[in-house]
């Protein structure tokens, strides 16, 4: 039994707490049956880019209960969503211990065709079992600096809608809610009442109201402390109805309904005493005398994790009792109050703060540079006695485009893992609350858990490992489908499949046997890029027959689901950042056409594909009279003179030695290989011997037979094939390697659009040095006046997240 403290008493912490607490926390953390979730977080270099340019990213996947690298899936899908819901782009991000990168192209190819507010997404296969709750989300700003057309939103362009009175117009201008703490309010029980005040945009506003009873009675009074938030302290008593008046600052108030308050019941309530996090349980006289002596229970979760649990019966109207924060991980912690028939009666969260022994320091070698000039970043991580503290960062150096002394409290990996995924909706400014220099801001985080408030995220309710899982976690990539008969549905057993993946890596066959079912299934496999997929059946006499029915590698996207009043950015710094980028393309002379318009070659489409090694001595083109040949091999021994074909070995009469074989630009080690290629899938097939092959050196000594397959894309099929399949597949996405020009080696004339870079340098793998915890880099600054942000994210070895800015000045 846990024995809860009075307030006379409140101060002595007994060691029987701290020892249950110990032991719930170390059971929790062991507890086999949890599930092995990840949560996404995506690190860009900026949040705001222009028409054509490009936008780099960096993924941290981590287990979700305690932050460190993790990736139970190898695959994860970002993507770009335009302003009217749209994914425009999608890459398959290919995630290696918990870590990726990638990039966007944002240019009109992609979709991104007109300026607005963009939505970048990430998820991963798995996570689609648990609805949006692990999926990541952030919106990005793309603007036109050369269209001078846009018009700026004003009181005049967006005028207030006409009302019959002032009440209800000034109620189309902002809401009110209030909340009460634990979740409701009791008679004759005080308790605090938060509110939260946006506009209809979702935007933060002041408030100032009174409360009163339905007699007129004034009972409190309260105003906005921050963003919008703020709180006050309530009484109700029995029988009394009340009412709130709120005004947005210097406006007449408005009606607002208040929270009613129930006869009996239980309240849960959370304060910070001497850095002391105090946890009281209240109660009116009426439910004591019902209930006396009832059993409750608190249960205390961070992140799904039972860190503290215990149950006593209530014998007094108020007790309060110490929480022993050291055994809670950093984060938000939520405390629940059960009867004793286990039915929620409050709720409470309040944030916990950690020291932690990590020192990890961001510095430039200057902090003034001429244009041009090189710059050396040095990232340091240790702990505070000097020893190398293992991290992974990303580190981005960006144009501030005449934002001045403004700071940027946009989300980041500390306020994404430890705060935004665990509570409702979006939060305005959420980095804010993880700045030390902000000596409020748990103050204010505490208000922001009043008013959003937990959203019991998805822990109370996460499907176990036994049951139902609708989409499975992702390895790798899987090919599988079954084959069947021609006619009729009956199954194909022990047909043989072989899969053949070709890209500008190479060639990978492998092969396999139907099961009993027909089904058949290629895992493990690990390409890149854009792919041509060759998938064909034989039987046990290797003819080719029977229907492939094929599952695409392709999943289906998520549905999209954009909040229409999502936070957009400010109109000021949107238009100092537009201005001072155009006035770069204007001094620099770089044209709108060579930024925004891409180059789109038209020419008649050619009907076959040329050869790739000049004039062959001889050509066949398959066309619609060719016969049917069971397989690749016959076609060649049939069609091409002078050749002949032992088993799978083909040769040219004149030569001892087998052919060199080629298929689409591809030489094939072992010419078993060639069986992938259907007949029905040739375009063309060239004989190249004597001196045509001596470009192929030794290789070509024997000749060479060059194989130009159909193209996957266009249907140039003349009739249906059942057996086989040809299709280009997409792999993991390949990423750019971001271009950091030398300055002072570059023309101005040869790439001008290197002065106005607004991106100078990304990096997203800076990895300290094992030894010294060191990571120095260096980049060349642009050749522009202006003012230099430079950031880093990133997550630790023991799953602290970092966020580090500082800045510099390039001046001449």
């Amino acid at each position: 039994m846990l024995n809860f403290l009075n307030r006379e008493t409140k101060q002595l912490i007994t060691c029987f707490l701290v020892c249950v607490i110990s032991i719930l926390s170390f059971h929790a953390q062991e507890n086999k049956s949890i599930p092995r979730l990840e949560k996404v977080y995506i690190h860009t270099d900026r949040t705001t880019y222009t028409l054509g340019e490009s936008l780099w990213y960096k993924v941290y996947s981590v287990y979700a209960y305690n932050h460190l690298l993790y990736s139970e899936s190898n695959i994860l899908y970002v993507e770009l969503i335009s302003p009217d819901s749209k994914i425009i782009a999608r890459n398959k991000t290919r995630l290696f211990e918990g870590l990726g990168n990638g990039d966007f192209e944002l240019v009109d190819s992609l979709g991104v065709k007109k300026a607005g507010t963009y939505q970048l997404r990430a998820y991963t296969n798995f996570s689609r079992n648990f609805g949006t709750d692990f999926v990541f989300k952030k919106d990005i700003e793309i603007i036109d600096v050369f269209n001078k057309s846009e018009a700026k939103l004003s009181k005049l362009d967006n005028p207030k809608p006409i009302a019959n009175n002032l009440n209800e117009a000034l109620e189309n201008t902002f809401s009110v809610q209030f909340f009460p703490e634990g979740g409701s309010l009791v008679n004759d029980v005080e308790s605090i009442v938060a509110f939260k005040a946006e506009d209809t945009n979702g935007k933060p506003i002041e408030v100032k109201g009174k409360v009163f009873e339905s007699n007129g009675a004034l009972v409190a009074l309260f105003i906005t402390k921050h963003n919008g938030m703020g709180k006050f302290p309530f009484k109700p008593l029995k029988g009394k109805n009340y009412y709130a008046e709120v005004s947005a600052l210097n406006e007449a108030p408005i009606k607002v309904s208040f929270p009613s308050a129930q006869e009996t019941g239980y309240l849960l309530s959370f304060k910070k005493i001497s850095d002391k996090d105090v946890v009281t349980i209240k109660t009116n006289q009426e439910t004591l005398s019902q209930k006396p002596n009832e059993a409750l229970t608190l249960i205390c979760t961070t992140r799904g994790i039972t860190y503290f649990e215990g149950t006593q019966p209530l014998t007094q109207t108020a007790v309060s009792f110490q929480l022993n924060n050291s055994d809670f991980p950093e984060g938000i912690t939520q405390v629940t109050l059960y009867d004793a028939n286990a039915k929620p009666h409050s709720e409470r969260l309040f944030f916990i703060e950690k020291e932690h022994d990590v020192q990890v320091d961001l510095t430039t070698d200057k902090k003034i540079y001429k244009p041009a000039e090189k710059v050396t970043v040095t990232v340091s991580s240790k702990t505070k006695n000097g020893d190398v503290t293992p991290a992974s960062f990303s580190l981005s150096c960006t144009d501030t485009n005449g934002i001045k002394d403004e700071k940027d409290y946009s989300t980041t990996i500390s306020s994404y893992f430890l705060m935004e995924s665990d509570i409702r909706g979006k939060v305005y400014n959420p980095s804010y609350y993880f700045d030390i220099s902000n000596t409020k801001r748990l103050e204010h985080l505490d208000l922001l858990l009043l008013t959003q408030g937990w959203r019991d995220f998805i822990w109370k309710t996460i499907p176990q490992p036994q049951d139902s899982i609708r989409y499975s976690v992702e390895k790798s990539f899987i090919i599988a489908g079954n084959v069947k008969q021609l006619l009729g549905n009956k199954p194909k057993a022990n047909s043989n499949i072989t899969l053949a993946l070709m890209n500008k890596n190479g060639l990978n066959i492998s092969n396999t046997v139907t099961n009993s079912n027909g089904g058949f299934k290629f895992d493990n496999l690990m390409f890149y890029g854009k792919t041509t997929m060759f998938l064909n059946s034989k039987n046990e006499k290797g003819k080719s027959n029977g229907e492939i029915i094929y599952y695409p590698v392709e999943k289906p996207p998520m549905k999209v689901d954009i909040n229409k009043k999502a936070l957009t950015f400010t109109d000021t710094t949107t238009n100092t950042i537009k201005e001072n980028i155009y006035k770069k393309y204007v001094m620099y002379g770089v044209a709108p056409e060579n930024v925004l318009d891409e180059v789109e070659i038209i020419a008649k489409k050619k009907n076959k594909t040329p050869s790739l090694y000049g004039m062959p001595d001889f050509s066949y083109v398959v066309g619609d009279e060719t016969p049917v040949f069971n397989d690749i091999y016959q076609l060649i021994q049939y069609k091409i003179p002078g050749v002949m074909v032992d088993g799978d070995t083909i040769r040219f009469m004149r030569f001892n030695g087998a052919a060199h074989i080629i298929v689409d630009g591809f030489p094939l080690n072992d010419p078993s290989q060639l069986t992938f290629v259907l007949p029905d899938n040739v375009e063309r097939i060239d004989a190249i011997k004597g001196p045509s092959a001596a470009i192929f050196g030794s290789e070509g000594a024997n000749g060479v037979i060059a194989i130009y397959t159909k193209d996957p894309s266009a249907n140039v099929q003349s009739k249906k094939v059942f057996h086989s399949i040809k299709e280009t597949v997409e792999g993991f996405y390949n990423a750019r390697v971001f271009y950091t020009p030398n300055l002072e080696t570059t023309s101005f004339e040869t790439d001008s659009k290197l002065a106005v870079r607004n991106t100078l340098y990304w990096n997203p793998y800076i990895f300290p040095n094992e030894k010294t915890g060191i990571f120095q880099t260096t980049y060349s600054n642009s050749d522009v006046q202006t003012k230099v942000k430079v950031s880093l994210e990133g997550i630790t070895a023991s799953g602290i997240p970092i966020v580090l800015k500082t800045d510099y000045v390039i001046e001449k």
